[in-house]
């Protein structure tokens, strides 16, 4: 007989791979449940093959000998007569099965084995979910869902989108070299691909390369509006907004320390809406008294047009707001405040770092633009690498840059905006950052 002994997932497996290795004539000795599946420890009867042997050899002149046999039996075994001579020990033999005895059993067990073949079968169905849950993986598989293929989907055109775009690049690149070359400049310098793209479509095609460059320079300074000096020429009431931490203090300081140089102290005043910012009043205040002029502080639409009634004399009034994040609820309350007092035009100018990225740019444009804005000043040019994010913003929302500060200092640090000079510096800073 020979004694296999089987592991598998589940009982049906393990009774198929019983079937290939010991065939259909298998018994099954024990079957376990164990970690991972289950076992199973089956045996085949070989006595069939043994009379066959037996029989060749005689045919071949062979002496046969005679079977050694293990009886089985619970009866207590005799005690074996005493010898006289004494015996020569002897090696222990390894007990052998008896085959008479198996292969009657054996013969017993296939009288039934379709009785308990359907009872084994029977008993793997009612384990199965038990074993099933036993050799489930600890991390359930991911299953596939509607949005998982929306996003492969969306993955995939973002691909070929991406490959037509460049073969379409490559294509005009062969066509129009130069114009191509100044496109990827312009990208380069920071400004957006559409305003690129769209900037240089009129160029002449006979242009060269440095020519094309000049001509380019003109179309950007055509559509780069500044606002000529409004503030300190004309004066009036001046409102500067933006997020946080962009200098609005430091800038409604500076302008008012060079108009006070120009028109004197007494032609300036202060006014701080910002009553949410510890200690924001505070440093307004220290600005005044260096300057020599009024601080007043308003904390809503009521307060404010009263102020600016009180300063209804003074040829210029800036006024410092909040500093407060792009989608800050209580954003729509200051700006509210600034319409509302409407019986004095305020003039609203939106103060940008140039160090921002584009997307904080434009999102900044889209929330503080829910007033009518006159222009934007650039702050933080001297920490920036590129002017042209906030360039393209500009051109794109036909917004006139009005002044540019590029450090801390009062009122040094403050210059008019003027478009030649605003595209000398963008191109020498993508100089400088391309040769670094």
């Amino acid at each position: 007989m020979k004694i296999h002994r089987f592991f598998a997932k589940d009982m049906r497996s393990a009774l198929a791979e019983v079937k290939d290795t010991l065939g259909v004539d298998a018994v099954i000795l024990s079957n376990t449940k164990v970690n991972g599946g289950v076992e199973i420890v089956a045996a085949v009867d070989v006595a069939d093959k043994t009379p066959q042997g037996r029989a060749s050899a005689g045919r071949a002149g062979e002496r046969e000998l005679p079977e050694d046999r293990v009886t089985l039996s619970s009866a207590p075994r005799q005690a074996a007569p005493r010898q006289t001579a004494k015996a020569e020990p002897r090696k222990k033999a390894a007990p052998t099965l008896n085959w008479d005895w198996q292969s009657r059993e054996q013969d017993s067990r296939s009288e039934s084995l379709p009785e308990w073949s359907r009872g084994l079968a029977r008993q793997a169905m009612e384990q199965q979910p038990e074993f099933a849950a036993a050799t489930e993986p600890a991390s359930p598989v991911k299953k596939v869902t509607m949005a998982d293929l929306s996003e492969e989907m969306l993955s995939l055109r973002q691909l070929l989108e991406h490959q037509l775009s460049g073969l379409r690049q490559d294509a005009k690149a062969r066509r129009q070299p130069v114009r191509t070359l100044l496109e990827e400049r312009l990208v380069k310098m920071g400004f957006p691909s559409t305003l690129a793209e769209e900037v240089t479509a009129p160029m002449p095609e006979a242009l060269g390369a440095n020519d094309g460059w000049k001509w380019l320079r003109v179309q950007l300074k055509k559509r780069l509006f500044t606002s000529d000096n409004t503030i300190l020429r004309k004066g009036g009431v001046v409102a500067m907004m933006g997020p946080t931490g962009v200098g609005k203090t430091t800038t409604v300081a500076k302008l008012a320390a060079h108009y006070a140089l120009k028109h004197g102290a007494d032609e300036v005043a202060l006014v701080s809406t910002d009553t949410y910012r510890i200690g924001a009043h505070e440093q307004l205040a220290t600005y005044g008294r260096i300057i020599g002029c009024p601080v007043k502080v308003a904390k809503d639409a009521e307060e404010l047009e009263d102020v600016l009634y009180q300063l209804r004399n003074r040829s210029l009034v800036l006024i410092d707001t909040a500093g407060m994040g792009q989608r800050d609820l209580r954003l729509n309350q200051q700006l509210s405040t600034l319409v509302q007092a409407g019986q004095v035009p305020i003039q609203r100018y939106l103060v940008l770092s140039a160090t921002a990225q584009q997307r904080v740019l434009e999102d900044a444009l889209n929330r503080f633009s829910q007033v009518p804005l006159d222009g934007l000043v650039l702050t933080k040019l001297d920490e920036t690498l590129s002017l042209g994010e906030v360039l393209g913003l500009a051109i794109q929302n036909a917004l006139p840059i009005g002044y540019l500060t590029d450090g801390q200092r009062v009122p040094e640090d403050l210059q008019v905006a003027q478009a030649e000079n605003l595209l000398e510096r963008a191109l020498a800073l993508f100089v400088g950052t391309a040769a670094a």
